[in-house]
């Protein structure tokens, strides 16, 4: 794909954070942007009236949890309904439960995993027998360096974005043959609302930690997004790390 004019993205998760800067970065060039949301409608609409003003005249918010099965078929559904098509599938929603094992309960894994890691399963499943028809499409899947690293009291969000690792390779497998490409994006620690709720001190840590010194952008992560899909045509199955060397 060599432009985003007119193509048809479908990002989950897309109100806030991550998701929020990926649409603007893709709506601005063009893109017909498929804001998904749980329950941030406001924020969701003032973002979708701004992709409209900058150049994404077609944007839409859908409301669905992804996490359930019914309403992620229903999120692809109603985008073929509108646009016809689907080029680019994004899987951003994603929620952290911090906890250690000890004081972690079978609820706290259980949310996490199915926000996090079977919403991707649910959204590739119901987008597949349309990119099966197009014999094209781009499956982006979030994931981070957590997935790789491990992370003290995140062994649910741990499991679930290396769960996303495995997925992304499999599917890269399976869809090759009707030209689908899918990868996945693992950030470090970004500027987002997850990062700014992290006490003063452990934000100290944690750039001890990060060889290039500092946290990420959300508009760092979009534009690796944009490279994948415009010149990705030839990448397929990785994982793309931007995290300023915290994990190599």
């Amino acid at each position: 794909m060599r432009t985003l004019e007119n193509a048809v993205v479908v990002i989950t998760g897309a109100s806030r954070g991550l998701g929020y800067a990926i649409a603007e970065e893709l709506g601005f060039s063009g893109a017909k942007v498929v804001v998904d949301y749980v329950k941030s409608k406001g924020p969701a609409e003032d973002l979708v009236a701004k992709l409209r003003a900058g150049g994404s005249p077609e944007a839409v918010a859908i409301q669905a949890d992804v996490s359930d099965p019914a309403q992620a078929a229903r999120l692809i559904e109603e985008t073929i309904n509108r646009f016809g098509r689907i080029d680019v599938l994004i899987n951003n929603a994603g929620i952290n439960i911090d906890r250690s094992l000890k004081n972690m309960s079978v609820e706290d894994w259980d949310t996490v995993i199915q926000v996090d890691l079977n919403s991707c399963f649910y959204t590739v499943k119901a987008a597949l027998p349309y990119f099966m028809k197009q014999n094209s499409g781009k499956i982006i899947n979030i994931s981070s360096f957590v997935g790789q690293a491990g992370n003290f009291g995140q062994a649910n969000y741990a499991a679930a974005k290396a769960g996303i690792i495995g997925f992304t390779r499999t599917a890269a497998l399976e869809l090759a043959r009707y030209n689908v490409t899918v990868n996945a994006v693992c950030p470090g620690f970004i500027e987002t609302e997850m990062y700014t709720s992290i006490p003063e001190k452990a934000k100290e840590a944690i750039l001890k930690r990060i060889p290039l010194g500092r946290t990420g952008t959300p508009k760092e992560i979009a534009r690796s997004v944009r490279y994948l899909i415009v010149d990705g045509d030839y990448i397929t199955g990785q994982t793309l790390n931007i995290n300023g060397g915290i994990y190599m």
